[in-house]
Parts: C-alpha cells; structure tokens; sequence
C-alpha cells in the first residue's frame, strides 16, 4: 500500500497549507509517482545533488505532460507544466525541498489519524536511500579520478616544480585525502544499511516460523551487494592509485578500513536461505541450505571445490561463536549428524552459490548441563554451517559462518508439544543481534495476543483470527484472575512460566499445552467452522451460562472445552415448563470423534439443538456443512457414543451426546465482575457469526 491511496481518501482540506507553491490537482496526477523518488534523502547544494535535482524535475515534467494527454483539462495542465518548468528550472532544488514538504505534511497527517505508515511504504523508503547513497558513492569515485587525474596533469605541466601552485578546480593539496576519506565514509554507511537489512531479512524469517509472511526472496539482497562491492573496489583502486597524495600515515589505515569493509560485508552475506526444523527428532532426515550472496561475484575458482560443513552446537558454544572467542573448527560437536558435508556450488543461470542439505540425520544429541529447573524441551541448540573460501580479485581468504535459528532436539514424540512452545517463544521475541540464545522472560501480554493469533492463523490456515473476546477469555485463563477488566488486562505481562511451565489450577496441563490442543483439533477437524465463524470457541463456562440462560430453549454455541486437551463441546439451553431454564454443555469431542462423524452431522442429530447462538437456524448456519449420508438410530438422531463405550440405557437425556452431560448452570450464574462490566462482549457480531440485529 503507498502513502497516496490514505491520502487520496482523506478530506483535501486537511491538506490545503502544503499546496501553496505547488498545486494540489499536479499531485493527484502523479500520485504514487511523487512518494517514489528520492526527495526527503537529497540533503546538500553540491554538484551531485544538483544534478540528481535536475533529473527529477525532467521526469516529473515528463510524467505531467503524458497524464495530460489523457486528461479532460489538458490545456490548464499543461500551462501548469510550463509555470513548473519556468520556477525550477534553474534550481530544482527549491522543487525537491517544496516537495520533500508536501510528502512530511502527507505522512504527519497519516500518522495523526492512523498512528503508523504502511510497512510497504517503509520499505520503498529504504529503498530509495540506500539507491540513492550507491548512486553518490558513483559519483565519488568520478570525482576522485577527476581530481587526481588533473592533479596529475598539473604535475606534468609544471615540470615536477614542487612549489607550483595548483591549477583552478584542482582543489587544494588536501583535496584528494579528504575525498577518499569521505568516500570511505559514505561506503561504510552504505554497508551498515546492507547489514541492517540482512538482519530484518533474518528476523523476519525467524518470525515465519510462528506464521508470519515472509518474502523470502533474497535476490534484491544480493543485488545490494553485489553493487557495493563493485563501488568498494572501484574506490579501492582509486585509493591505491592516489597512494603518493594519501602518505604513508593515511594510506595503511585506509586500507585497513577496506579490509575491514569488506571483510564483514562478505561475512555477512552468509546466510542459512532454508532453515532445518526448530523441533528436530533424532533419527529423523531433515534439509537444509545456506547461499553465500557474494559467492558468484567473489569466488576464487579452485582445484577442489568449496564444501560447507553442518555441526551441532550448544547455547554455550553458539554465544561462544557469536562472541569471537573462537572460530573455524569445533573443539566437540553437541551431535552427530550424518551426511554434514555439502559442495558449496554456483549456478551460473540463477547466479546463486548454495549449499543444498538434502538427506541430513541427527543420529543422537548430547545433552549439556542445564540451567535450574530448565527441561531438555527448554534447551536450545543450533546447527552451524561453515565454510572457508578464497574471494578474487582481492585474494582474500575468509572463513564463512552461520548458525540456523534455535533448535529443540528430542527423542520422544511426546516431547514435541513442549518444544514447540520453546521455539514458539524465542522466534517470538527474541532481540536482533541478541546474544545467543537470550530471550525475554517476562513479555507485555498484548505482544503474546499477537503471537497466539499469528500462530492460530498460520497453523489452521485461516484468515479469520482471534477476536478481543477471545483475548479476554485467554487472559483470564493464563493469569488465573476472573476479576480484571480487559484493559487491566492490557497493561499486564506474561512469563515464560505461566506460559509453559506452570500447571492450570485444577488441571494437568499447561495454558500451552492446552492452546496447541486447540490448535491441533481446529487444523483437522473445525478449520471450516471457525472459518465460518460458527465457533466461538474461546469462552468460559460461566460466560457461556450468562449468555444461553436468557434465551430460547433450543440455543445453543459452541466453545472448546477447558477440561480436556483438544474437544470442543456443545452448550445450549433448557427450558422447563415453568419457564426456568439450565444451560448444558455436552461431553467434549475430540479430534478421534470428529473423525467418525464430523461436527455438523453430530449438530444435525440432536434435535435438541434448534438455533445457533443468539438466533440461526442451525440448519442455516451448518447446512453446507452436513454429509448427504445420514445415518439414523430408529428413526431418530444417531447415538452419537465414543468406540469402546457402553450403550446408554433408557432414553438419552437432552445433550447426552456421549452419554450423561457434563453437570448444567443454575439459571441465575454467578458472574465474575469482569464479565459483568464488559456487556459489549456477548454482542459481538463478529465473534459469533452473525450480522447484528436491526435495531
């Protein structure tokens, strides 16, 4: 999304003050156009930014005069055109600074009403500084030759006299050191927006194994550079050729800074492009690939080819690493892994250089020394992948080194629920350029809010996620506290331990492990039902009396169940002759029941179920969810009985779906005061499924 489709839709008058110089009807005409040109980075008067100035003005003409053509108003358009041209053209910065501030006054009134600017817009933001830093730092390298070339010339007119002054536009004696110095300056900058970029590119996978998209494309990275290091041996080459005017006092530490340079930008450009499972079972294949960015610019041919190797590393050896305290060979690997080395090929029709893992094995792990009570499903490890190879035409040899993210190993199949939540944390939030593996203890609950929804999404493959009504109910679950409002809720945090470690009172499971089993039994079996929004799924027991107890017998919802891990059970109302009623919830359903007869049939059949909460037909809200083949049990509902169970006896009791219900609400519940202050929540459209009454 660009700046321009917000600005487009809000009022022009909110705008009025920035169009003074420049007029409002050329802005809509170029649009996005306008905010994809560099003109908040163009800082200075010099002859680069001048020229640039001049560029942009030229196309911006051009871009005016073809959307005039198609215009109803061409000929005012065009005069407009002419009245630009005639202003700015003898100095087109006054243009880039009218527009750099019609383009802040745009964005201030965005983030007024909206509180942030879209990530796309950042993003092309980023893009142009970074283009339009390459593009000085060409220029530098023109300016340097320029410089030394005249100065050369000078010294060749003047017979070698050392006492000769220096020509005009020669600049003076130390001219050329203060351009090199500056140019080197400005290449350094530049490859700390390469790295920082190379650093989300990474964060951002790490936040994909949560489910978060992820443009995983690594060309325009490669792209980026592969140009700078064409400018850094350009300037390189300069600085060697200038060695006389530099000395020898500022030549050896220029060049040390080159190295320096090159060396990390290199280093850097390392990267794991395929990452190896975050829960990985011994025994178990497993793939990988790393790409080397620079690999098809800088790889020295050789004899034998380059081989990436794959290792197992602890926390303690990953920090080690991250830490420099040592590189190259590990003194003892955390694991054997098998098949761990890997040609480091080109291919010169896609212009990668890769390493492809294909059959990988970790055929055992060898625990550290843990910390305090931390489980084996707590401790995380690594896979490096290292390499070291000759770059041309610098002969510079250097040895390449990438840890993956963070690796649960396990042995068992019953570990993995808890391991999934240990990566789940870490990809969640960790830290850019943290040490490894530190991670957060405690983190502001409304982040974690975005992380269940992130991963419900993701793992059920829906685009309908969790609503606030289900934050509220998670919190209150999570916190054990039925008294907090949702805004007291807003302002707590979560630990790590009420997140995995400490058991739900009454319960024998975590708040995780119960949130996965929802998880699991939603992606196989209710992924249509939530889709559909026919699930509220995510309510309290209590909550659910409060709502059905005042509505028509037959009313009834759907929620998960809190008792058991994975079910999903069926609540609906009773109301007696006397016009009392009683809320029950049937026997929960697991992800094995729903196997056997999907939900929609099990609702078809019990006739005791008539309106889907607060008024559907449930033949209307589960119609396209019913199987053709109906089965029936004497000419009623089938009996709807777990394999292995004991038939009922005598007629089965409303609800009875698996036999006895669970026990029922009074008709007046005690509501907790949270639930009572909060009377927006059972009326939420869109929690529920169904559009709001009229009025």
């Amino acid at each position: 999304m660009s700046l321009w489709s917000i600005v487009s839709q809000m009022p022009p008058e909110e705008f009025g003050s920035l169009f003074t110089e420049f007029p409002r009807s050329l802005r809509c005409l170029l649009a996005d156009w306008l905010e994809n040109q560099p003109w908040e980075f163009l800082h200075g008067s010099d002859a680069f930014c001048t020229s640039v100035a001049g560029g942009m003005l030229s196309a911006m003409l051009e871009k005016l005069r073809s959307a005039a053509s198609s215009d109803g108003q061409q000929c005012q358009i065009l005069q407009q055109v002419s009245s630009l041209e005639g202003t700015y053209r003898r100095d087109p910065l006054r243009l880039v600074a009218v527009l750099k501030g019609i383009l802040e006054g745009e964005k201030a009134a965005v983030l007024k009403r909206d509180r942030h600017l879209p990530l796309s817009f950042h993003r092309r933001q980023e893009e142009l500084k970074f283009s339009l830093g390459l593009q000085r730092l060409q220029h530098r390298v023109r300016e340097i030759q320029a410089l030394r070339e005249r100065s050369s010339q000078l010294q060749d007119g003047a017979g070698g006299d050392q006492h000769a002054a220096p020509a005009p536009g020669t600049g003076a004696p130390g001219a050329l050191p203060a351009l090199v110095l500056e140019a080197v300056k400005e290449l350094e900058a530049a490859k700390q927006q390469v790295l920082k970029r190379i650093q989300i590119w990474k964060r951002q996978q790490q936040l994909a194994g949560n489910g978060a998209v992820f443009e995983e494309n690594l060309a325009p990275l490669q792209k980026r550079c592969e140009s700078l290091v064409e400018v850094y041996f350009q300037l390189h080459q300069q600085a060697l050729a200038a060695s006389a005017e530099l000395g020898s006092e500022l030549l050896p530490r220029l060049l040390e800074r080159f190295t320096e340079l090159l060396s990390s930008l290199v280093k850097s450009s390392f990267l794991v492009e395929k990452q190896p499972p975050q829960v990985l079972k011994t025994q178990t294949k497993f793939q990988a690939s790393v790409r080397f960015l620079l690999g098809p610019q800088l790889l020295k041919t050789s004899a034998k080819p380059y081989v990436v190797r794959a290792d197992m590393v602890t926390e303690k050896q990953a920090r080690e690493l991250a830490l420099s305290a040592y590189s190259g060979t590990l003194s003892e690997s955390t694991g054997e892994i098998v098949h761990n080395v890997v040609a480091l090929e080109t291919n010169p029709t896609s212009a990668t250089c890769c390493a492809n893992f294909k059959n990988v094995l970790l055929k055992k792990i060898k625990r550290c020394e843990r910390k305090g009570s931390e489980s084996v499903t707590e401790e995380k490890c690594a896979v490096l992948f290292s390499t070291t190879v000759a770059l041309t035409p610098s002969n510079l040899t250097v040895h390449l080194q990438v840890l993956s993210l963070p690796i649960v190993v396990i042995v068992h199949g019953n570990q993995d629920n808890n391991a999934k939540a240990t990566v789940l944390w870490d990809n969640a939030f960790s830290e850019i350029d943290r040490v490894p593996f530190v991670v957060a203890e405690r983190v502001p609950w409304e982040k974690m809010c975005d992380t269940l929804n992130l991963k419900f999404m993701a793992e059920v493959q829906t685009t309908k996620g969790l609503l606030k009504e289900h934050y509220f109910f998670l919190a209150q679950k999570i916190f054990n506290d039925h008294s907090a409002s949702l805004e007291d809720f807003q302002s707590r945090s979560v630990s790590w331990a009420q997140f995995n470690k400490e058991i739900l009172p009454g319960r024998g499971f975590t708040f995780w492990q119960w949130f996965d089993g929802v998880l699991d039994l939603t992606k196989r079996c209710l992924k249509s039902y939530w889709s559909d929004r026919l699930i509220i799924g995510f309510i309290s027991k209590q909550y659910v009396c409060k709502l059905l107890s005042t509505e028509p017998d037959g009313t009834f919802l759907l929620r998960f169940s809190d008792s058991e891990i994975g079910g999903v059970t069926i609540a609906h109302v009773i109301r007696g002759k006397d016009g009392s009623s009683q809320v029950e919830n049937i026997q929960p359903f697991s992800a094995k029941d729903l196997s056997i007869r999907s939900l929609g049939d099990r609702i078809r059949d019990l006739g005791q179920l008539r309106n889907l909460y607060p008024n559907t037909p449930k033949d209307q809200a589960f119609g396209s969810h019913y199987n053709s083949d109906r089965a029936v049990l004497g000419g009623g509902a089938v009996g709807m009985t777990r394999p292995g169970a004991p038939p009922p006896r005598g007629p089965r009791r409303p609800g009875g779906a698996h036999g006895a219900p669970t026990p029922p609400c009074s008709t007046s519940p005690m509501l907790s005061p949270a639930l009572a202050m909060d009377p927006a929540l059972p009326r939420c459209p869109e929690a529920f499924g169904n559009p709001p009454l009229p009025m």
